[in-house]
C-alpha cells in the first residue's frame, strides 16, 4: 500500500537543515544518556535512517519501522554498516501485527506525531510493544512555541495557550486538497495522553530553539549548536521551541 512519503523527496527536505538535524541529534544523545542498558530498540517512522547512527550502537537489535517503501529502501542503502538492524514496512497502527509485543526496551517516534490524528491510539500501540518499565522517546511539533503564541496574540486570540486541541499547520490550499495531516500538539495535552495510556514523563527538552533564517545565516553552526545544547532544558519549562522531545517510561 502506498504511503504519503513515497511520492515526496524527504531526503532532499533535509538539505540545508543542518541546524535542525544537529539540534535533534543533541537532544537524542542527552535523552539516551538517561536510559540504562537496552536490548531491543524500535524506531517508528525512521524515514531514511537519518537518526539511526545516534542510537543504533546502544541496542542489540534495532527495528527500523517505516510505512514508506521508498524511505525504507533508502534506509537499507544508508545503513549497510550496521549488522543489528531489521527493516519492517509498517505504520505505528499496524506495527504490533508485524513484530512481537512486549519485547522492546526502547521505542522512538520522531517527526511522526504531527501526522497522527489520534495520539491516544498511537501511544497505546507503542505501549503494547514495550516491556514493563520500557522507555518511549517522543518528538512532537509544539503548538505553544514562541513564534506561534506571538502570532496568535497579534490576531487577538488570547485563549490560544489554554486550548488543548491540536493546531492544523497546513495551508488552506493543503487542507482543501486533503494533504497529509500536519498537527502541532499542545504539550499539556500530550502529557495527559501519555499518562492515560500508561506512561510517566521523565524528561522534556525544547529543540530547534534558534530555528531562524537570519541566525542560521550569520551565526557559525558550531556556536549555534552550543547555544542550542545549553538552552534545551531551560527553555523546556516554557515550551519555547517548535519541537519538543519527551522521555517517558511505561508504568502500566
Amino acid at each position: 500500500m502506498a504511503a504519503a512519503y513515497d511520492s515526496y523527496d524527504y531526503s532532499a527536505y533535509w538539505e540545508g537543515r543542518d541546524y535542525e538535524h544537529n539540534s535533534e541529534v543533541v537532544a537524542l544523545k542527552k535523552i539516551l544518556e538517561k536510559i540504562p542498558k537496552i536490548g531491543t530498540i524500535i524506531d517508528i517512522g525512521a524515514g531514511f535512517g537519518r537518526l539511526t547512527p545516534v542510537y543504533a550502537f546502544r541496542g542489540k537489535k534495532v527495528i527500523i519501522a517505516e510505512p514508506s517503501a521508498k524511505l525504507l529502501s533508502l534506509a537499507r542503502k544508508n545503513l549497510t554498516n550496521y549488522q543489528n538492524l531489521e527493516f519492517v514496512q509498517a505504520s505505528v497502527e499496524i506495527l504490533s501485527e508485524k513484530v512481537p509485543k512486549g519485547r522492546a526496551d526502547l521505542v522512538l517516534m520522531v517527526r511522526v506525531a504531527h501526522h497522527l490524528l489520534s495520539l491516544e491510539s498511537a501511544f497505546r500501540a507503542v505501549n503494547s510493544l514495550l516491556k514493563p518499565g520500557g522507555f518511549f522517546v517522543l518528538e512532537f511539533a509544539n503548538k505553544l512555541h514562541f513564534k506561534a503564541i506571538f502570532k496568535e496574540l497579534l490576531h487577538g486570540n488570547i485563549n490560544y495557550s489554554s486550548e488543548l486541541s491540536p493546531k492544523d499547520a497546513r495551508s488552506p490550499k493543503s487542507i482543501r486538497n486533503h494533504t497529509i495531516s500536519f498537527l502541532n500538539h499542545h504539550p499539556k495535552n500530550v502529557g495527559l495522553i501519555l499518562e492515560k495510556t500508561g506512561f510517566k514523563v521523565l524528561d522534556k527538552l525544547s529543540v530547534s530553539n534558534f530555528r531562524n533564517r537570519i541566525l542560521k545565516k550569520y551565526i557559525p553552526m558550531e556556536l549555534l549548536i552550543s547555544l542550542e545544547s545549553a538552552f534545551q532544558k531551560p527553555l523546556s519549562y516554557i515550551n519555547f521551541g517548535p519541537s519538543i522531545f519527551v522521555l517517558a517510561q511505561k508504568i502500566s
